[in-house]
């Protein structure tokens, strides 16, 4: 029985790792330009439109997207509400900043995986009867 569920388990993830590289291959096709735009795009506009934009020179840039063309974009600084115009040729990378940090998603993920640990524990040890 255990082998029956450990097959499914492992066809199971060979599944999902071929579709995953599957989809991250169809994003790959797709010039650097448009990925950014569309990028942009799904942030939106305003205040909550908060990003972190890396330049092909090396430079960064955060604040908020204010506005967004066919070309260009321009980004707000937080704290000074200086305008800069950016276009879409000239960029890296389009991060998002929603306010939540890596280590604190990982935290997040190591709790619940710990929790189901110990519930699983939990569990075997109240049906050792």
């Amino acid at each position: 029985m255990l082998k029956t569920y450990l097959s499914f388990l492992v066809a199971g993830l060979l599944f999902l790792s071929a579709v995953s590289q599957h989809a991250t291959a169809q994003q790959d096709k797709q010039p650097l330009t448009e990925q950014i735009k569309i990028k942009i795009a799904k942030l939106g506009i305003g205040e909550k439109a908060k990003a972190t934009i890396t330049m092909k020179d090396g430079t960064k840039t955060k604040g908020y997207v204010s506005r967004a063309g066919d070309d260009d974009f321009v980004m707000r600084d937080r704290k000074t509400d200086a305008a800069t115009t950016i276009r879409y040729a000239d960029v890296l990378k389009a991060e998002s900043n929603r306010g939540h940090s890596t280590a604190r998603n990982i935290a997040i993920g190591v709790g619940i995986g710990v929790g189901a640990f110990l519930a699983a524990i939990a569990i075997i040890i109240t049906h050792l009867d």
